[in-house]
């Protein structure tokens, strides 16, 4: 009994064979009892009709008369003197009253009442009514054989039994096929998560309903489908990275190579070595942003929030940044409010600006600016980095933070890009529950703002 089927079918029967039984057992009883409800009621409305006679007319003839009708009906009759002794009956029934006549209780009421009510066990039902008149007073006792009652209940027993065996075969049908009926969409989806798991990642599931069932099987399917994006995403992932790591260390090797040889001039062996150093550095840089990607990946990062003066901050990082931008003839402009703050982590926060400005860096050109203007709203503040570089075309900017796209690869190389940074910016943002947006014009420069909230967590 492993299959859900097979379990839902049994369980749903036993629930509602147990409602049947105590259903049919609750109707079988009401059904009896009202039966013999109504058998007493009319024998001791017949007595009472006896005895309604006898007090009108008390005669020879209507005791006959009485004993002669009942004699022709289902029912018997006996009238009794005060004592209790015989004056008539419809049959002989001396052998059969046992001591029904000795429990007439007295003084009694004058609707009479039940004598024997136990058709399980007793041959009579029986009731007694008191009858008075000026010349005699006595009872009339009225009389039912339990046979008849037995063999109709018996047969009403059959036609239950009969009907209980129907409909629990009925029901397990039902059950059956409807718990296969619902149980197929979930059989398909465990097909589908099986071969999810042995690495098959082309599973559609048809439309399975409007339900949660269906819900469900909208969730595999898109599983399916984000498992087969991330292998492929995993597959160009590690195509780039042995295509990034290939190209440097083919340098580091061949130059390794030429500089070691004894007949080379010194000058030239030196140019060697620094290739050496900036294709080793490009290697170093490629490695720590992948492990830097790895710890964000895996959530093993953390953001040590604080509230951090965003003045100080900026002109740090601009004393470390203008160096570089001054020995290529780009201008660097900050420009912040002194009082100006941000509940954030101040190391990220450094990492995130350093990664942009190093890149307006790279892809401007000598004579140009670049900006970083610092404003705030309602609880946010807003950093914009502005160029007047390279800039990247409108087709390119869609995939601008994914990981290793890097625009005109060539070029980048040239230029010392990982096609990582980005990627890394965009992560550390969104961990701080900010976003990042990109907009550029090709041969105009780029422009990057960030929308960092201002807020400690929980407010």
């Amino acid at each position: 009994m492993s299959k859900i089927s097979t379990k839902l079918a049994l369980y749903f029967t036993i629930v509602v064979l147990i409602m049947e039984l105590l259903l049919m057992f609750y109707l079988h009883e009401k059904i009896v009892n009202n039966r013999i409800e109504e058998e007493l009621q009319s024998i001791q409305l017949r007595g009472n009709s006896h005895r309604d006679v006898l007090e009108d007319n008390y005669s020879a003839d209507t005791l006959h008369h009485i004993a002669l009708m009942e004699s022709k009906t289902e029912t018997e009759v006996l009238i009794t003197d005060q004592d209790h002794r015989k004056i008539i009956s419809s049959t002989d029934l001396s052998s059969k009253l046992g001591n029904l006549i000795d429990r007439t209780s007295s003084p009694l009421d004058r609707e009479g009442e039940i004598l024997e009510s136990d058709y399980r066990d007793q041959r009579y039902l029986a009731t007694v009514t008191p009858f008075q008149t000026d010349s005699q007073s006595g009872y009339v006792y009225m009389f039912k054989s339990t046979a008849p009652l037995r063999e109709l209940i018996k047969e009403l027993n059959a036609h239950f039994l009969i009907a209980g065996f129907s409909s629990l075969c009925l029901l397990v049908i039902i059950h059956f096929t409807l718990s296969k009926i619902l149980t197929r969409p979930l059989i398909r989806m465990k097909r589908a998560t099986e071969k999810i798991s042995e690495g098959d990642y082309e599973v559609a599931l048809p439309r399975l309903g409007n339900d949660e069932i269906g819900e469900l099987g909208e969730s595999i399917n898109k599983l399916s489908k984000d498992l087969k994006t991330m292998k492929r995403d995993r597959a160009e992932f590690l195509a780039s990275i042995s295509h990034e790591l290939r190209t440097p260390l083919t340098y580091v090797q061949g130059y390794t190579n030429v500089a070691l040889r004894k007949n080379i001039d010194e000058q030239d062996r030196q140019e060697y070595l620094r290739i050496i150093q900036e294709e080793t550095g490009t290697i170093v840089t490629l490695v720590e942003n992948l492990f830097e990607l790895a710890k964000l990946d895996e959530n093993t990062f953390t953001i040590l929030k604080e509230h951090v003066g965003l003045s100080p901050l900026l002109r740090k990082i601009h004393t470390k940044m203008a160096p570089a931008f001054n020995s290529e003839g780009i201008s660097l402009d900050v420009e912040c409010r002194e009082e100006l703050t941000l509940y954030a982590d101040p190391i990220r926060l450094e990492q995130i600006l350093l990664n942009l400005l190093d890149n307006a860096r790279k892809y401007s050109k000598a004579g140009s600016t670049t900006s970083l203007h610092v404003t705030s709203e309602a609880q946010s503040v807003i950093f914009t980095v502005k160029d007047e570089g390279i800039g990247i075309p409108q087709s390119e900017l869609p995939n601008i933070f994914e990981r290793l796209y890097r625009v005109e690869k060539s070029r980048s190389r040239e230029l010392g890009g990982t096609g990582l940074g980005l990627s890394i910016v965009k992560m550390l943002v969104e961990a701080h529950g900010g976003d990042i947006s990109l907009t550029s014009t090709e041969g105009m420069g780029t422009t990057v703002v960030l929308n960092m909230p201002n807020k400690e967590d929980g407010e």
